[in-house]
């Protein structure tokens, strides 16, 4: 019974947003039945749309674990697509660089690159937080627009791809590229990457000491600060940890995905993940599963418009609606109290 009750707010949220969002597709004269088959269903039909569903929840997972680990000690991290971003550059880099190294050298120097330049990110906006107090949103945020800056220059600077008819460097070396689990449809192994990262904070944030600390600061800083927890260091570690795992989103998308930096790799993943850590009530636990769930969505909202001709923007739409309605339930529920 207690799960019932635990799981019936996620339900009434996502038949309430589904109804709204069925109402405005009906008054664009559109059948939302067929429009709901095609976005529930696509990710199912054929290899092809699974595959393209795992695709998407890999940085999905990750970016959203980019929001939620800081969110365990109380902070808010707005920066995972600057942080995604930067750790797409660092990989590139290092994979155009040692491009002829071979496979067993490259591929770790490029996954590890990308993660420390995206830890290296958010460790700017922790020492900023953590040395002066500046507030973490302020500085992740403008963090953002500094990263949108050095993509537009690597991928239009020295690197280019001149052959390219938009801002694309040239390709790293193959040995930096992440092994293939499936050739038709492709999948990369990135999947294991994304999967390891999140049992690890899972086993992390409910297993370990450090982990009961981290969480300890974010449910009460002061009575944390009093049991002797380092709080400071404490929202220092979660930042730095977080924007690692946005730089290892990046690194997949390179090293996996398009073997090249691009710019707008990022997509809307970064916020779709703070979507999604929000959807999960920031648990570590539960992101893995909402990821899926806005996966399926995304991928059946790009057939919906191929398809039926309806706008993609009703799915935003609907996971926006979802958000809101879980966070009234919330409301409701305190007030009940």
């Amino acid at each position: 019974m207690t799960t019932i009750k635990r799981f019936l707010p996620y339900l009434i949220a996502v038949v309430a947003s589904f109804i709204a969002a069925g109402i405005f597709i009906a008054a664009m004269d559109f059948n939302p039945f067929k429009a709901y088959e095609t976005i529930l269903f696509t990710s199912f039909r054929t290899p092809n749309g699974f595959i393209q569903t795992l695709l998407k929840w890999i940085p999905l997972t990750l970016v959203a674990l980019a929001f939620t680990v800081p969110l365990s000690s109380g902070k808010f991290n707005i920066g995972a697509e600057g942080q995604m971003i930067v750790g797409a550059i660092g990989a590139t880099a290092v994979g155009i660089i040692f491009t002829d190294l071979p496979a067993y050298l490259l591929l770790p120097m490029v996954i590890i690159a990308g993660v420390l330049a995206g830890a290296l990110w958010g460790l700017i906006a922790a020492w900023l937080l953590y040395q002066f107090n500046i507030n973490e949103i302020l500085t992740t945020v403008l963090l953002n627009f500094i990263s949108f800056a050095l993509i537009d220059y690597i991928a239009t600077g020295p690197w280019r791809d001149p052959a390219a008819g938009h801002p694309t460097t040239i390709p790293i070396g193959a040995g930096g590229f992440l092994p293939m689990l499936i050739n038709n449809p492709p999948l990369h192994s990135g999947i294991f990457l994304a999967l390891l990262v999140a049992i690890g904070i899972y086993f992390f944030t409910n297993k370990t000491t450090s982990g009961y600390e981290l969480v300890a600061t974010g449910a009460n800083p002061r009575a944390a600060k009093v049991h002797g927890i380092n709080i400071r260091k404490m929202f220092l570690f979660s930042m730095v940890i977080g924007a690692g795992v946005a730089g290892l989103a990046g690194v997949i998308e390179v090293s996996g995905v398009h073997h090249r930096l691009i710019e707008g790799l990022h997509s809307n993943f970064p916020v779709l993940g703070l979507i999604i850590g929000l959807i999960a009530r920031g648990k570590n636990q539960a992101v893995p599963f909402v990821a899926f769930f806005i996966a399926i969505l995304e991928v059946g909202a790009s057939a919906m418009q191929r398809t039926l001709m309806i706008p993609v923007q009703i799915v935003l739409i609907m996971e926006a609606l979802i958000l809101v309605f879980i966070l009234l339930s919330d409301l409701i529920r305190r007030r009940q109290k």
